[in-house]
């Protein structure tokens, strides 16, 4: 689930849910635009041809995953399956500018991943948009999560990208 849908209460025809109140919803946008590139643990250059074409926050998790770690998507014995992912856009990007791509971890559970992705342009410190996807790693015998979690290994690589614990309450 999104942060942003966190915000947002499940209304049913019969629920008499409150809606958050805009300006909480104003915070929580405001909080993603003052990002900077230091609170992204991993970072990533990207050529690219217009700000849609990156926003694939796998490209930078399997980076980072395949570069620092030793990852092998094709024959892990688990893999990743998106779940989940939105981005909050704030301005554009254009050819042939590089984007510089920074990844941190906001939460990490039992067998699920919540990522982040800051996308920046260089030379340009405001961020330009932020992407959150959610994984949940399964097996690749069963394509279930492993009752287990995620394995070792993969769970010491994720935890090297754990954003620091200062969450905002909304």
């Amino acid at each position: 689930m999104s942060q942003l849908s966190t915000l947002i209460p499940k209304v049913s025809r019969s629920s008499n849910a409150i809606p958050p109140q805009p300006s909480a919803i104003m915070e929580f946008v405001k909080n993603l635009k003052a990002r900077r590139r230091q609170d992204y643990r991993y970072h990533l250059d990207y050529r690219t041809r217009c700000l849609t074409e990156i926003l694939r926050a796998d490209s930078v998790i399997y980076a980072y995953l395949i570069e620092k770690r030793g990852f092998h998507p094709p024959t892990a014995e688990m893999y990743g399956v998106a779940v989940d992912a939105n981005t909050e856009f704030f301005s554009s990007i254009a050819y042939p500018a590089v984007a510089e791509l920074g990844l941190r971890v906001n939460k990490l559970g039992k067998s699920s991943v919540t990522y982040e992705v800051g996308i920046f342009e260089r030379g340009v410190e405001e961020v330009k948009a932020v992407s959150q996807c959610v994984h949940v790693f399964v097996e690749r015998s069963t394509g279930r999560p492993s009752p287990d979690g995620m394995s070792i290994t993969l769970r010491g690589a994720l935890e090297n990208l754990v954003a620091e614990k200062r969450a905002v309450k909304l």
